[in-house]
């Protein structure tokens, strides 16, 4: 069993528009855009990178933003929802300030003893924002006018929605994750003493059609660990199990693996070194537009074919 996993790192989606994109997740959800950069395979589109004050591992939502891109529709196969950790007693803030901004799918309901506002983002992505009482995580971004008491303290957890979930539970119980609970048709796996970003669900939807990905749909998720030996190790115990793992590609920010699940979600496996700000000092994180080496003798094409994020 693996026991190095420490929880979330990121969560990857895909966008239709990058302004529309970076004004919702900066202004409406109040985040930090920690990192502009662009698609490491296609440098014609943005890579955004959303998260409390200095991006930390299970904090950071990031996105493909390709313009005009379709919709996706929802389905089996992917991660179906995912969700932001608030402090106790802030919903009724976040259910005023969402629906005076005419965000759609707004509803409030319990899951697993905790109150959740489900949303959705501007091409239908599927939020959650999850009151904890317990979040110790203390470095929310508060220049985005959200106060301290309400503000997102980074990921909560996900949910799955899968046809069958026997084979994505022993691999996340190899992962490191424990059986927690169940409540209907979803089965929660907690990792223990983990980044705050703690928990995966498991819903069961054995009618529904597949997922067609599209804007709106997470491309991958992330899981953290500390640094490139341990992430070694964990590619090596998968690959020893049966899965078919990329080799480490070097994402600037942190190093990366990936496999696809029994499910059919993508797993990524992410360091937490070096972190945003190895070439941005931390009170400048996301303000310039920065390239991997082998696109910076191309910046200026580069520059051109993006759209400024601000209007």
């Amino acid at each position: 069993m693996i026991k190095d996993i420490k929880g979330l790192h990121h969560v990857t989606s895909m966008a239709s528009d990058a302004r529309q994109n970076n004004r919702f997740f900066t202004e409406t959800l109040g985040l930090r855009r920690v990192k502009q950069t662009v698609n490491f395979d296609d440098p014609s589109v943005y890579h955004l990178y959303y998260g409390d004050e200095t991006g930390s591992a299970g904090t950071v939502m990031t996105y493909f933003p390709f313009q005009n891109m379709m919709l996706g529709r929802p389905g089996v196969g992917e991660v179906g929802e995912t969700q932001f950790s608030v402090p106790k007693g802030s919903l009724k803030f976040w259910q005023d300030r969402l629906s005076s901004q005419g965000v759609d799918g707004l509803d409030g309901d319990t899951v697993f003893g905790a109150g959740r506002l489900r949303f959705m983002g501007p091409d239908g992505d599927s939020l959650a924002l999850i009151e904890s009482a317990d979040d110790r995580r203390s470095s929310p971004w508060l220049a985005g006018r959200i106060p301290d008491d309400a503000a997102i303290r980074g990921f909560a957890g996900a949910r799955f929605s899968l046809h069958e979930t026997a084979a994505t539970e022993e691999l996340l119980g190899f992962m490191g994750y424990q059986r927690a609970e169940k409540e209907g048709d979803v089965t929660r796996f907690v990792i223990p003493n983990g980044n705050g970003a703690d928990t995966i669900d498991l819903q069961l939807l054995p009618n529904r059609p597949f997922a067609r990905q599209g804007a709106g749909s997470v491309h991958h998720i992330a899981f953290a660990v500390d640094n490139r030996e341990t992430q070694l190790e964990v590619r090596k115990a998968l690959m020893d199990t049966g899965y078919q793992v990329t080799p480490v590609i070097d994402r600037d920010y942190f190093w990366a693996i990936y496999f696809r699940t029994p499910g059919g979600v993508l797993f990524e496996i992410a360091t937490n070194e070096p972190g945003f700000d190895r070439d941005e000092d931390t009170a400048h994180l996301g303000e310039a537009l920065k390239l991997p080496s082998r696109y910076e003798e191309f910046r200026a094409e580069i520059e051109s074919s993006l759209v400024p994020l601000a209007a």
